[in-house]
């Protein structure tokens, strides 16, 4: 006969880590990313066509006809057009291979879906960056967007529209 003031039995299973045992990354190491990525990008892109540009316009300014200022500022703008492949390819081969950014890979973190899973290009380009830059123009978008991450699972507005999360790599 069983006993009627008995604790209830029942068969309990675990349940899985919703994040695939993932650590999630910290806010600082987010920031320091995304200001890695774009001093990066400014060094690889900005940077010759302003050199170019600057220089141009003292050789152009000191040049008879003026041909000097604008073949520099044509260097510059190739060699800016080079800087942006070089730094699309760098980009694109880190986040298919792990899915991390320049940035992201100097400091140890990676983007992933929110199970674990590996985040695919598509999945990372089209949801998590041209549906976020399209929802841009709403005011304060990016803002608010940026302020999600200091909720307690520390998605931004733009992960979470991708399910994703960042991990520590």
């Amino acid at each position: 006969m069983s006993n009627p003031y008995a604790p209830p039995r029942a068969a309990v299973q675990d349940i899985a880590d919703p994040n695939g045992g993932s650590v999630a990354a910290d806010r600082s190491a987010r920031l320091g990313a995304s200001i890695l990525d774009a001093f990066i990008f400014a060094a690889m892109v900005y940077a010759p066509f302003l050199a170019g540009a600057i220089l141009g316009g003292v050789l152009g300014s000191t040049a008879d006809n003026g041909s000097a200022g604008v073949m520099t500022v044509g260097g510059g703008a190739a060699l800016a057009l080079v800087g942006l492949v070089v730094w699309s390819w760098l980009t694109i081969s880190y986040v298919k291979r792990n899915g991390q950014s320049i940035g992201k890979k100097l400091l140890g973190i990676k983007v992933v879906r929110r199970d674990g899973a590996p985040i695919t290009l598509g999945r990372l380009f089209w949801l998590r960056n041209f549906v976020n830059a399209v929802i841009h123009v709403i005011p304060f978008y990016g803002f608010l967007d940026a302020l999600f991450i200091f909720g307690e699972s520390r998605q931004c507005l733009h992960d979470r529209i991708a399910d994703t999360i960042v991990v520590k790599a």
